[in-house]
């Protein structure tokens, strides 16, 4: 009587669908609702709150402090039920925080609790992509997380029309409240269908991803460098887009309908560059979308028309969260046993721009009452990575030529 074998990805196409759908929705919980509800509410609390620009800007490093703290946290944990056990954390902390909002008025109340929110963000952008990323290689699933990342996009158009339906009907503070209630939506599927991790098992499949090679020191080395730009470019236009074209004539008071707009470009993003990098490479397909994030930068500098900054928030939202979901595919698959904690330690550079530069956009829009100057260090940033990745493409090319 013969056997027919086992074969992990037809077997488990359901289960696939469900795990990806976990970590959709815990990126919406821990991102979209808990780090980007910040975004949209900015202006709302600058007129309700008498929350300042100095202050909004502090507010953002705190958040990614939270994330960075997270990141190191995870970047010291190998064992992946551990890693599990913080993932669910985050998920009930992301609700707690976003919801803990609107009871106070306290600045210094607010930092600590967008500390937290920044740390539970960990939970749905670093260990549940990581964790997601294990469970398809094991399962012999295409190691891509295209679908994941989905979450990104979907978290801001959830976030900007929440706080679009409310923010005529409730105040500052009770749109807080209500972001939280709707954190629930996200938090049962986000717990429920992310299974724990499985014990490694000596099949074939992983003896093969034990084989291996890490990348060059170099390698690394450039691909850090290069995702602390990503990072700087994501989170000035990620905290403060909203605020700096609500003070266009046109878009006055509208400027969370902005944020819509750039969770619509960011939803479907991740699965086009997907595509790109299976035709044209990561590496070449992640300085395109740095050139587009830094067109994105450029034209609110450039330009007050309306048309063109709205161009602005597609290109942004169309490319952000291609740039993380390559990076972090691409450093997974070169540690694919463990890619949670090698995506960790790549995200500490990440995390490192995002607390620096809100608190840089945030002073210099203080002084000079605008935030065309953070801008334009931000492009100037962005245009640094693309040299960086301009390095790596080379490096690649001496490696590929020196090749018997």
């Amino acid at each position: 009587m013969s056997i027919t074998p086992h074969t992990p990805g037809q077997a488990s196409a359901g289960q696939r669908l469900r795990v990806l759908f976990a970590g959709i929705c815990a990126l919406v919980l821990t991102v979209g609702l808990a780090r980007f509800a910040y975004t949209p509410m900015l202006p709302i609390m600058h007129r309700e709150a008498g929350l300042t620009d100095l202050a909004a800007g502090w507010l953002a490093t705190f958040n990614y402090a939270g994330y960075i703290t997270g990141a190191i946290v995870a970047a010291s944990v190998g064992s992946l039920p551990q890693k599990f056990v913080m993932y669910r954390l985050g998920l009930v902390l992301a609700v707690v925080t976003t919801a803990a909002l609107g009871f106070t008025d306290n600045t210094a109340a607010w930092a600590v609790l967008r500390f937290l929110s920044g740390l539970s963000s960990t939970a749905g952008l670093l260990l549940a992509s990581g964790l997601a990323l294990n469970w398809l290689i094991r399962h012999g699933h295409r190691p891509e997380l295209g679908l994941h990342f989905t979450g990104l996009g979907l978290g801001i158009v959830i976030s900007g029309l929440a706080v679009g339906a409310m923010m005529t009907h409730l105040t500052w503070a009770q749109q807080w409240m209500g972001l939280g209630l709707l954190g629930l939506v996200f938090f049962v599927p986000a717990w429920r269908w992310l299974p724990p991790p499985a014990a490694p098992m000596p099949t074939s499949s992983s003896v093969a991803h034990g084989t291996v090679a890490p990348p060059p020191r170099r390698w690394m080395a450039l691909l850090i460098a290069v995702y602390f730009c990503a990072g700087f470019g994501y989170v000035i236009s990620a905290t403060f887009i909203v605020a700096i074209l609500d003070k266009l004539p046109l878009l006055a008071s509208r400027g969370g309908w902005v944020w819509v707009i750039v969770g619509v470009a960011a939803a479907p993003s991740s699965f086009l560059w997907d595509r790109v990098a299976r035709s044209m490479g990561d590496t070449p397909a992640l300085l395109l979308a740095f050139g587009l994030q830094t067109v994105s930068i450029v034209l609110p500098v450039a330009t007050t028309d309306t048309a063109l900054n709205l161009l602005s928030a597609v290109l942004y939202g169309g490319t952000f969260v291609g740039i993380v979901s390559l990076t972090l595919t691409l450093i997974g698959r070169h540690f694919p046993d463990n890619p949670a904690k090698a995506m960790a330690r790549l995200t500490l550079s990440y995390g490192v721009a995002q607390i620096i530069a809100p608190a840089m956009a945030g002073s210099m829009a203080a002084h000079t009452g605008n935030y065309r100057g953070a801008l334009e260090v931000t492009a100037a940033v962005m245009i640094a990575g693309m040299v960086l990745l301009g390095a790596m493409l080379r490096d690649a090319r001496k490696t590929a030529t020196a090749r018997p």
